[in-house]
């Protein structure tokens, strides 16, 4: 909007020229999700107390987190809210990547919403059923999906995998349930992840960090033959919306860590995985993203392994699955597996923004 508005006056007001570059955008972006998320995030939190939204605790897991039952959950509505608005403020209007992105944002934070609502209001311990849950997914990633595929035909099904100058496939039609497999996969990742305060929204902060400059490079024509990646035209945009979730998550993380005054729930952690997801595929990182979010795929993973042991065999490779259940169990503190967690993310983003010139 700020880009829409005030370069018109350039000609007469030449210092608002600095609204054209996306490096100014995407820093006021990040400090206004970041005071949006500082100014609201009290006045929802006594919300969500007043409703008693709060967050009922498996029986099953770790007996430390019992503590924490009736802990307002649903605060993903703060991360959101922050990014929408910083988006609309900051971001081209005119770019198809600015809606697109904000369709997976909200798009999958309704699903989340839903699932949050039942459980928490409605009382319902499954939240929205499964089955329901899985084929909202599929239809958000669908549409997306479907719009990427006829909208960027030139180069949407073309696949790069990291250290290779040159797409090394070309899915053609298969790529449309390949992207939608992989938002869908994405959105739970990150939902599966949110089990420990501050552990999901410190690692939203890096990848974040790591997408904002990869999207950059990306959009930039010289930047990205010189470090031969593939050029997508005016996807430089999405670098605004990688630092509002960056600062959306600063914001969150003051009221998340430990002791969390508040949960994201459903609501902000399968918005952010799917749009995680959407940000690979407009950017064709498909490969890379996975790479990038590491620690949400360990943890996917993890669960998948868990699940095919035990259906098989009858035992189980971890204590618990998600693998942080695994060390708490094991008598690691919460505390430590986060900030450990936090290191491996670190880890993966510097070893994901590598690549990019070992070519």
């Amino acid at each position: 909007m700020f880009r829409e508005i005030f370069l018109p006056l350039v000609d007469k007001f030449t210092f608002l020229n600095i609204f054209q570059y996306i490096t100014f955008r995407a820093a006021y972006a990040a400090v206004t999700a970041l005071l949006i998320s500082f100014i609201f995030g009290p006045k929802l939190i006594q919300v969500l107390k007043k409703k008693k939204a709060g967050q009922e605790i498996r029986e099953d897991g770790p007996q430390t987190h019992l503590v924490k039952s009736g802990t307002p959950t649903m605060g993903g509505i703060l991360i959101l809210f922050a990014v929408v608005i910083s988006v609309l403020l900051w971001q081209d209007l005119g770019n198809y990547h600015t809606w697109l992105s904000l369709l997976s944002l909200i798009g999958f934070g309704a699903i989340g919403f839903v699932d949050d609502y039942l459980k928490v209001f409605r009382k319902s311990s499954a939240g929205l059923q499964a089955r329901f849950k899985f084929s909202a997914q599929v239809v958000i990633s669908l549409v997306i999906v479907l719009i990427i595929y006829f909208k960027d035909a030139e180069y949407a099904t073309l696949i790069y995998i990291p250290f290779f100058k040159y797409p090394v496939l070309d899915l053609s039609v298969l790529y449309i349930p390949f992207a939608v497999i992989l938002l869908v996969g994405f959105s739970n990742a990150v939902n599966l992840t949110d089990g420990l305060d501050g552990l999901a929204s410190g690692l939203i902060i890096l990848v974040g960090l790591s997408m904002g400059i990869i999207t950059y490079l990306t959009g930039r024509a010289d930047y990205a033959e010189y470090l031969q990646i593939p050029y997508i035209r005016d996807s430089g945009e999405l670098m605004i919306l990688c630092f509002a979730l960056v600062g959306a998550g600063i914001g969150f993380l003051w009221y998340n860590s430990h002791p969390a005054e508040v949960f994201m729930g459903d609501t902000g952690s399968l918005s952010l995985g799917g749009t995680i997801g959407v940000l690979a595929l407009m950017t064709k990182k498909e490969m890379l993203v996975v790479v990038i979010g590491g620690v949400f795929v360990i943890e996917a993973v993890s669960v998948i392994i868990q699940v095919v042991s035990f259906k098989l065999t009858g035992k189980r490779v971890f204590k618990m699955a998600p693998l942080h259940h695994h060390f708490e169990l094991k008598g690691w503190a919460e505390s430590k597996i986060v900030i450990r967690f936090w290191i491996i993310g670190g880890l993966f983003a510097i070893l994901s923004l590598s690549t990019l010139k070992i070519q």
